[in-house]
């Protein structure tokens, strides 16, 4: 490519696109290859590319990342990307997901034979969901033939209702509601009825 062609503002419009595509950081000798100039002429244009960046105050930079150049977003928006993420990819969960999970909450530490003899149904797939959602977790064995797996929920469960503790958990009829569930997955005959503790029905 003949230099005279492209101007300092040429490269650093070159540079800021081949950034912005990249998920990795991209190293000097990667931007003489592409761009075909001088190792001195890359180096000024991509600091100067730095620079402006930085006075634009704007919600990107370009830093320099294991021996290369990589935009990304202003370390001060972390949270509220960290955010943005977890919105996307909480999963909405089924009715019957969420009465495993009530049943769990609620009656922690249980089961999942113990989870079935309130639910009048197998429960394998759904605790297998809840696990890898993260949901809720393994918590000891039973003392038992077998020693079966005790299940509680985890911090994550907490996060995805947004509560601080146990102590926070609504009435059993109520917490169906903190969910957002698809009306494709409802059901007009679906119901929960948990004892709970002192054998109150919920």
């Amino acid at each position: 490519m003949d230099e005279i062609l492209l101007t300092k503002k040429k490269v650093k419009s070159i540079m800021e696109s081949l950034f912005f595509v990249n998920e990795k950081p991209m190293k000097v000798e990667e931007l003489i290859q592409i761009i075909e100039l001088d190792r001195k002429d890359i180096e000024v244009a991509a600091e100067e590319l730095v620079q402006e960046y930085n006075q634009r105050n704007c919600g990107v930079c370009i830093v320099k990342v294991a021996g290369g150049y990589q935009m990304c977003s202003l370390p001060e928006n972390e949270t509220w990307i960290k955010k943005m993420y977890r919105e996307k990819n909480k999963q909405k969960l089924s009715i019957a997901s969420l009465e495993t999970l009530a049943i769990i909450a609620y009656k922690q530490p249980i089961t999942r034979a113990e989870i079935e003899v309130i639910r009048g149904v197998n429960v394998d797939g759904v605790t297998k969901h809840l696990l890898t959602l993260g949901l809720i977790k393994p918590g000891g064995r039973k003392e038992v033939v077998g020693r079966p797996f005790f299940y509680v929920t985890t911090k994550k469960f907490l996060e995805y209702f947004g509560l601080n503790s146990l102590k926070d958990l609504p009435k059993l009829q109520d917490f169906i509601g903190l969910a957002e569930v698809n009306t494709v997955e409802q059901s007009s005959n679906s119901s929960l009825s948990v004892s709970i503790g002192d054998g109150e029905s919920q």
